[in-house]
């Protein structure tokens, strides 16, 4: 698979607690740069990038992607919505929410479906993308979350935050593709490193990957050839 393919299913990411506004620009440019799919940042970012973006009067913008409940996902459903309906005023395209992992342990998966249903209401036409945290998860917890987030009309499940003790696993990607539901996309995230990484994921049935490596390859090749 060529690299210009897989930058296209890049969300290009910087989500570190660090992370200063000449770091996001950056990240802006490379996407432009780079044609990835989409930047995701922080929520108290996303205004800025915006305006940055529609600054440059581009004929295609990358879309801006940022995060809801992040990273540990037990924030009440509320703020949630209150903070789903902040990003997308400040002109995000794409909310990765995290799901309350507790509530899985518990079995409370009618929670877990009004929640995702409350907040795909709050993005109306945008893109939720739902992070389950694979790592924490059990292979049954797993299924039974393709299928919650299938019922909820989510548009992606996604496996990490790439804050927790693990990031996107093949194995993870392939039970997904079995499960999920024919509406629902699939999104890799967390510790992917390599174009055949990527590829590999990508051949499995992953359509977005969460990373900022793939650009940070591009940028090498470039600079040898």
């Amino acid at each position: 698979m060529e690299l210009k393919e897989i930058l296209q299913h890049v969300d290009h990411t910087l989500l570190s607690q660090s992370a200063t506004w000449e770091q996001i620009q950056q990240i802006c440019d490379d996407a432009v740069k780079y044609e990835t799919a989409s930047i995701c940042i922080p929520p108290s970012y996303v205004k800025q990038a915006r305006e940055y973006l529609d600054t440059l009067a581009l004929t295609q913008e990358p879309a801006v992607c940022t995060v809801i409940g992040f990273p540990n996902g037990y924030n009440t459903t509320a703020v949630k919505e209150f903070e789903t309906k902040d990003a997308i005023a400040n002109g995000a395209d794409e909310i990765d929410m995290v799901i309350n992992i507790g509530w899985v342990k518990d079995q409370k998966y009618d929670c877990l479906l009004d929640e995702i249903r409350t907040l795909k209401a709050a993005c109306g036409s945008k893109i939720l993308k739902v992070i389950i945290e694979t790592c924490l998860l059990t292979d049954e917890e797993k299924v039974r979350l393709c299928e919650v987030v299938t019922e909820a009309g989510a548009d992606f499940i996604k496996t990490s935050t790439g804050f927790s003790t693990a990031g996107a696993t093949f194995d993870d990607v392939a039970l997904f593709a079995k499960h999920v539901g024919k509406n629902v996309k699939i999104k890799a995230a967390g510790g992917i490193s390599s174009l055949d990484d990527a590829a590999h994921f990508l051949e499995l049935g992953a359509s977005r990957l969460g990373t900022s490596r793939i650009v940070k390859i591009a940028k090498a090749q470039a600079l040898h050839s």
